[in-house]
């Protein structure tokens, strides 16, 4: 079982309750953190000392206030601190269930275990802890059910670095260039072109900003 727990979480109510569980499963050492910034000076610390933690519980949203956060989500949380501690164990406990999101956390090989915040979240977070701590992943089972679904709408990593830089202003005549130096591949304008093509296609949009239009609608970037 684990002994040195972070949990990043900024709504008192669900700290409250993650201490409960993290009681009554014995774990002895645990630190909270409202905001990612100081989630991830607690982990920078612990791992300076030799003292790194074992399990990062973390949401994906937090609310802005007027703090000037250098890492304003869980994701960012996430991937910075995988990067500086490979070893880490991660959960997430979030109350966002797109099929998309979950997906992508797995498939980076960032996560371990995910949990939806819901009525039974608390029960499914005690299991996940122990899961984990046994060396195998977790999934709610609202979560197993919503990406075993036959007709599931799902961007792989190349699409979706592809529809985020239009989205985020880049042209297509910059995208190759900015695919290249991220080894994002493939990169040549003609493989971008054909795939934009074939996405427009798939989900009847009309132009490219129709297209970033209904794939943000359905969450998938």
């Amino acid at each position: 079982m684990f002994k040195k727990v972070l949990v990043a979480e900024d709504m008192d109510s669900v700290n409250h309750a993650v201490a409960s569980v993290l009681t009554d499963l014995n774990i002895q050492e645990v630190a909270h953190a409202q905001y990612c910034d100081k989630a991830f000076v607690l982990a920078k610390k612990a791992i300076q000392d030799n003292n790194p933690f074992d399990l990062l519980i973390c949401d994906l949203s937090f609310k802005p206030d007027h703090r000037d956060e250098k890492i304003t989500s869980g994701q960012e949380l996430i991937k910075t601190l995988k990067t500086e501690d490979n070893k880490l164990k991660i959960l997430v406990h979030s109350i966002e269930d797109h099929p998309q999101t979950v997906i992508n956390l797995f498939n980076s090989g960032s996560v371990n275990g995910y949990v939806c915040k819901d009525r039974n979240g608390m029960r499914e977070l005690k299991e996940a802890i122990i899961a984990l701590g046994n060396g195998f992943s977790y999934k709610s089972p609202q979560i197993e059910a919503l990406i075993k679904q036959d007709n599931l709408l799902i961007l792989n990593d190349f699409e979706v670095n592809l529809l985020s830089c239009i989205a985020n202003g880049l042209t297509q005549d910059e995208i190759p260039d900015y695919f290249k130096r991220n080894s994002i591949s493939p990169n040549s304008k003609s493989s971008i072109e054909k795939r934009l093509k074939e996405l427009r296609e798939e989900f009847n949009a009309n132009t490219t900003p129709h297209l970033i239009s209904i794939v943000k609608d359905l969450k998938l970037i």
